[in-house]
């Protein structure tokens, strides 16, 4: 197998991640505390002194759900501003043009998720 010099970083680092990885998950099995199964008390719900409601396993309204999933979207715009703001200077009006055409589409889906109501809580 004949890979080219510029894999070799690429390889080093997924290896050090996949090693990380299964070292984290065998300290955490080997040296972690071990629980016993039948202490019930032990092993119920508790928070915070209160007496528990109802069942963990409630589901969630798709509304949380939908919630984080839009805000990782429009977060996730703010990571691509990085580069331009950085090299403004070097990208000209042809970038200025550009990142205010990404802008332009975000804030179209953001008045759409907003028209559709999916930012309000009382529906």
């Amino acid at each position: 197998m004949n890979l080219p010099e510029s894999y070799i970083p690429i390889l080093i680092q997924a290896g050090v991640a996949v090693g990380f990885v299964a070292i984290s998950l065998l300290g955490a099995h080997f040296l972690g505390p071990k629980q016993k199964k039948g202490n019930s008390v032990k092993n119920s719900s508790w928070e915070c002194g209160v007496p528990v409601e109802g069942n963990a396993r409630t589901p969630f309204s798709i509304k949380y759900f939908l919630t984080a999933v839009l805000f990782v979207l429009f977060d996730i715009e703010i990571v691509f501003f990085y580069p331009y703001a950085v090299n403004f200077r070097e990208f000209g009006l042809e970038g200025f043009f550009a990142v205010l055409t990404f802008v332009a589409i975000f804030f179209l889906a953001f008045f759409y998720v907003w028209k559709r109501g999916a930012l309000d809580w009382d529906k």
